[in-house]
């Protein structure tokens, strides 16, 4: 039989070289709380135990999978975060940490109750489903071109315990799908040019979905200018637009938007200090 410290030490070999030892643990730990849901203190606790040939299957497997850098999140179809459980599946993206700022800004510009929103190209739902959770009484809408990720997002809305109208439809045509006024519309929409595919990760290239990650080199800016045409005529008077987008193509979203008529617009930075998030008026 296997002790529990030999099957983590064996485990942490084994992913230390490919993710590094601080990631490794980290992943070790997710393991162990979904398949025995024992806390840190518990595998303390437990590690001169013996583990059944069950668990040391069930872990190896696991470790096989993040190896072919699966993503861990993928692996058990759920993620923590912005204090939330939330599910996801390769149909929508891992949310991110820097979109977690983008809430937290704008719940901190918008106390005011009833206010409507629009999520544009929700994926996994995460925005919309936190801006219903922690504003004052909104009424969300969110839309995305995916049926896959509407039916991710949909679980989350539920699980949360939030209402959340999610349609499908093209981000490149919301005109066609949506006649109603909005107060806030917010998009994390595909920004990642072709070009930089060299530059990343094997776990996102290989696992996540490319129809919500990549634009074309020639063409990176076209969901934001799509969702800008839209917001003119959809946002209320003052009401706010809000991007997350790539550092690389920020200042020319912003003269872009300056040039077609766009009031205040602002670019921030995510705690990384790189250009994330670009507010701007009607």
């Amino acid at each position: 039989m296997t002790s529990l410290k030999q099957l983590l030490d064996a485990s942490r070999s084994r992913l230390t070289p490919v993710y590094g030892g601080s990631e490794a643990s980290w992943l070790l730990r997710i393991i162990m709380e979904h398949i025995k849901g024992w806390n840190q203190v518990e595998l303390l606790m437990r590690a001169d135990k013996e583990v059944s040939d069950f668990t040391v299957t069930r872990v190896n497997e696991v470790i096989d999978r993040l190896l072919a850098y699966e993503p861990i999140q993928y692996i058990f179809g759920d993620t923590y975060w912005h204090g939330m459980t939330l599910k996801v599946s390769p149909a929508v993206l891992i949310p991110r940490p820097e979109t977690e700022e983008l809430v937290d800004i704008i719940t901190k510009d918008n106390p005011q109750p009833d206010l409507k929103v629009l999520d544009v190209c929700t994926g996994s739902g995460c925005i919309a489903v936190a801006l219903a959770k922690f504003m004052n009484f909104p009424e969300v809408t969110a839309i995305d071109i995916s049926d896959r990720a509407i039916a991710v997002a949909q679980e989350n809305a539920a699980l949360q315990k939030v209402k959340v109208d999610f349609q499908t439809a093209d981000a490149l045509d919301l005109g066609a799908a949506l006649t109603a006024k909005y107060d806030i519309i917010i998009s994390n929409p595909p920004y990642v040019m072709d070009k930089e595919k060299s530059a990343m990760e094997a776990n996102v290239l290989d696992h996540e979905p490319a129809i919500a990650l990549f634009v074309p080199d020639s063409d990176p800016l076209k969901f934001y200018k799509a969702i800008a045409d839209y917001a003119a005529d959809a946002l209320t008077e003052g009401g706010r637009l809000y991007f997350e987008l790539n550092p690389l193509t920020a200042d020319s979203l912003k003269d872009w938007m300056q040039q077609s008529g766009w009031n205040d617009v602002c670019l921030l930075p995510d705690l990384h200090a790189k250009t994330r998030f670009m507010i701007a008026r009607k």
